[in-house]
């Protein structure tokens, strides 16, 4: 009987996550997901506490850290404590520890920002607030992009995961409206909350906002197989080209940067943009590139593990310049 046992744990795959309740919904998902493909393995939940998760009382911007939400689990990853760890692509930075790789990004919920307004303000919008009114966001992204379209607004910062955002807003008057991320709200059931989508017009959005990656161990192949049945063909590539973007401007949670991306008929449209802290200054462009999907792309990813690209992905589907 102690030998099975033995035997079991050893045949345990352990994720990583954070604690929040939205990070823990998030890798139940994933686990769903890699459960339904491999029922034969057994997987079990990891979750741990990150510097963005204990810093609540400065903002993001400020913190200067890179790997606030992800450091402690890719420790957790080096020490072999887990075997994989499910992250909100857009806390990953661009460049990776050695030896680790980004085995799979799942289909991408959506990218753009919403806004949740205070019951006081229900059937408003953002351009039919009164003047001066405040709008919570801990973005600087967001921040210097509404300043620029919303001048009659005032940008504060606001901390915390969404259930304590949310508190914050509807239990007090500090705030007229909050911006959070759509896909976040939508992953955790509260859809009904969400009472404005900004257009990519009006606020383009975070690198990898919206989608889920699976970082491994670039060494352990067998895990890398299995999770690569997960990657979407689609978001992959968008988010190479952001990550490539944000890359080359060095960007993170300091510099307002913010991309928008499409593919339609095999070509990939990218619209990036940085933005002056208050948003009255902006260097924009969009950028345009056929296309090729491999016929079998999840083993093309696998094909040269030890290749990444530079940002943490293995090079998975080609640009034509």
């Amino acid at each position: 009987m102690e030998n099975g046992n033995s035997q079991e744990r050893r045949n345990v795959i352990r994720v990583g996550t954070r604690k929040s309740q939205l990070a823990r919904i998030q890798t139940d998902s994933v686990v769903e997901m890699l459960t339904n493909k491999f029922p034969e393995a057994h997987f079990e939940i990891v979750a741990m506490s990150t510097t963005g998760d204990k810093i609540l009382d400065t903002a993001l911007s400020k913190i200067g850290e890179k790997s606030l939400f992800t450091k402690e689990l890719e420790n957790a990853l080096e020490r072999n404590e887990v075997d994989l760890v499910v992250h909100s692509l857009k806390d990953l930075p661009t460049s990776l520890p050695p030896g680790f790789t980004i085995g799979a990004v799942c289909k991408r919920e959506s990218p753009y920002d919403a806004v949740v307004f205070h019951p006081k303000n229900a059937e408003k919008s953002l351009e039919s607030l009164p003047t001066n009114s405040t709008i919570g966001t801990s973005s600087l992204r967001r921040a210097a992009q509404l300043k620029k379209h919303f001048p009659h607004l005032q940008f504060k910062d606001i901390r915390g995961n969404l259930n304590t955002r949310l508190k914050k807003l509807d239990e007090h008057d500090d705030f007229s409206a909050i911006i959070l991320a759509a896909a976040g709200l939508r992953r955790m059931g509260w859809e009904n909350r969400i009472d404005q989508v900004l257009s990519p017009e009006q606020c383009l959005y975070a690198v990898g906002q919206g989608a889920l990656a699976v970082e491994v161990r670039a060494k352990d192949q067998d895990i890398l197989n299995m999770v690569s049945a997960l990657l979407d063909p689609q978001t992959v590539l968008r988010c190479i080209a952001e990550r490539a973007f944000m890359k080359r401007l060095e960007g993170g949670c300091s510099v307002p940067v913010a991309v928008s991306t499409s593919i339609e008929d095999s070509q990939l449209y990218l619209t990036g943009a940085v933005y002056s802290l208050d948003g009255s200054d902006c260097l924009k462009e969009t950028m345009q590139r056929t296309v090729v999907f491999p016929h079998e792309v999840r083993l093309n990813l696998m094909t040269s593990p030890k290749k990444p690209d530079g940002l943490g992905l293995p090079c998975v589907l080609s640009l034509n310049t």
